[in-house]
């Protein structure tokens, strides 16, 4: 029969775990275990280092499960195989993600009329299966605040409209104070397989306080309660920060009474709002988010005696400017970024190769993230199935991440597909862990990552913003994506370093030309060749990768 005919005999390949114990791919050698036996990961020279001031990087994955009836904590008899087949394949460190969904997803105790206890048996299981982990040298980032939902115990006020409370999390005192006890009961949660407070385990290695949330110009709540509440804080908040004449000149140009509050600016007026009155409100929302990671981290370390490395959240949105909620984000321990190529959407996935489009590619997207002095980590990325051209992503990113001289990649998603209706086929655009490709990539990357076989950049372009260019590149157009820094050649991450240096100080006045054919990395490793015709790569597409010669797609 022919291949693709709908009465094909032909079955799917996947990969089988359970059986690949004995199997030649085991590269847990690059692994030191138990995790953090030799002490806590810690932050220095812009980098994660173990208490010898010896370096780190982490590869690892997410783990998810969005199986119906299923879970992402495997029960004590499985941890020992998905802790075995996550070293197998490189995995260091782990991203417990969503872990604050009812159970059995998650945690919570979905039988109560709040969310503000744990399940006691998947508890135990996360336990148990943290252990597991730490055995094998396997690291925990642990996040905190991802997609628990509000219910009418929780005394939240319309719990049942909120979800997620994207950006309520940010500033409603009642959520904040939700999350406060959250992070308590689990952070200084006794393991009795670890023998030890989370807080105190040095196998966690990263705490991450929210996950893609932000407060911006233009926000809209889901209610009007939490809309009416926004504007009332942005009103106290001008009452406090400006002198009568300039709020009364700021409610001349928002063209509001002098007895009226100034109305938070919504749709097409972010764009045409005069610039005094555009940026007095991106003032009031970079203050809101930077009172609120400080707090939660002050409430973390100094509260809880917290002592793992703290992310804030992620730079996810690659369509707009992040700066302001990078120049937020920055003031905590990590900075951190999420991208995926061609994520699926309502019209589907366009299925296109990125090497076609080198600009747009995850390996310049992510770049410009990276602060000096300040660890980076990709927490989210992947290349979903089923674009046909997936098995370029997992080798571009490990070898530019090398170059790019990053801290951690953590691929999303694993899934321990425990339903008991699962198929053995890939069904889900994310998860890699049946995928005969992208599983053995991992472990082809994580060698490459994890050992320095491409060498960081020897230069690296650093860049300057004032606050203002801040602001304002929130109101550039899209053709200045995934930058947004005019004059920025988006060639440069491709041939040297890159990371910002400030986002509050003079900006960088002028960025050399890197315009070449092929593009080839500084330190001569990598290689990217254009083509005339095209955007990007004409005929075969090249890759220079240390160690193996061209790679061709």
């Amino acid at each position: 029969m022919a291949f693709g005919q709908p009465d094909t005999t032909l079955k799917p390949f996947v990969m089988d775990h359970r059986n690949g114990s004995s199997s030649l791919i085991d590269v847990s050698f690059l692994l030191d275990a138990p995790a953090g036996g030799d002490g806590f990961i810690r932050v220095h020279g812009g980098h994660f280092v173990k208490p010898n001031g010896k370096r780190i990087r982490f590869w690892g994955v997410n783990l998810t499960d969005w199986s119906k009836g299923s879970t992402m904590i495997p029960p004590k008899e499985d941890a020992p195989v998905w802790a075995a087949t996550l070293a197998r394949f490189g995995v260091n460190c782990v991203r417990l993600h969503f872990i604050d969904l009812d159970a059995p997803r998650g945690l919570i105790d979905g039988t109560r009329n709040d969310s503000r206890e744990f399940d006691a048996a998947q508890l135990d299981r996360e336990d148990f299966f943290i252990a597991e982990l730490k055995k094998r040298g396997i690291y925990i980032n642990i996040n905190l605040n991802v997609g628990r939902s509000y219910k009418e115990g929780d005394g939240v006020r319309d719990y049942d409209k909120i979800r997620w409370a994207k950006g309520l999390t940010l500033f409603d005192p009642r959520l904040i104070e939700l999350q406060k006890e959250y992070a308590k009961k689990l952070l200084t949660h006794y393991n009795p397989y670890t023998k030890t407070e989370y807080r105190n385990d040095p196998a966690v290695a990263i705490v991450e306080l929210v996950n893609e949330n932000a407060l911006y110009i233009g926000f809209r709540a889901p209610t009007p309660y939490y809309d009416d509440a926004l504007t009332d804080v942005y009103n106290a908040w001008l009452r406090r920060n400006l002198t009568p004449e300039q709020l009364s000149g700021l409610r001349t140009i928002a063209g509001v009474a002098a007895d009226q509050p100034v109305p938070r600016l919504k749709g097409p007026d972010v764009g045409a709002a005069p610039k005094e009155r555009f940026h007095r409100e991106m003032s009031f929302y970079q203050e809101m988010e930077k009172t609120y990671f400080l707090h939660l981290k002050s409430y973390l370390t100094r509260t809880l005696g917290v002592k793992a490395p703290i992310v804030g959240s992620a730079d996810h949105a690659h369509a707009g400017s992040s700066y302001p909620l990078l120049a937020s984000t920055s003031l905590l321990d990590i900075v951190d970024g999420h991208t995926y190529w061609q994520h699926p959407g309502p019209r589907g996935m366009p299925n296109t190769p990125m090497v076609n489009d080198p600009f747009n590619s995850t390996v310049v997207e992510l770049s410009r993230t990276a602060l000096s002095g300040k660890p980076y980590t990709v927490s989210e990325v992947n290349y979903p199935y089923p674009n046909e051209w997936g098995s370029e992503g997992i080798p571009i990113l490990a070898a530019y991440a090398g170059f790019q001289d990053w801290d951690g990649i953590f691929w999303h998603t694993f899934e321990p597909k425990l339903a008991p209706d699962w198929k053995a086929y890939v069904g889900d655009p994310f998860d890699i862990s049946l995928d005969p490709i992208k599983m053995p990539q991992l472990a082809a990357g994580a060698l490459m990552f994890l050992r320095g076989d491409v060498a960081p950049a020897r230069k690296t372009v650093e860049r300057s913003y004032s606050r203002e260019q801040v602001y304002d590149s929130v109101r550039l157009p899209r053709t200045e994506r995934p930058y947004f820094t005019p004059g920025f050649p988006l060639e440069t991450p491709l041939v040297h370093g890159s990371r910002i240096s400030s986002l509050d100080a003079k900006p960088t006045g002028g960025f050399e030309s890197v315009t070449a054919n092929p593009l080839v990395s500084d330190t001569k490793q990598l290689a990217r060749h254009l083509s005339p015709e095209k955007k990007g790569i004409g005929g075969h597409r090249h890759w220079a990768v240390p160690g193996s010669g061209w790679l061709r797609q």
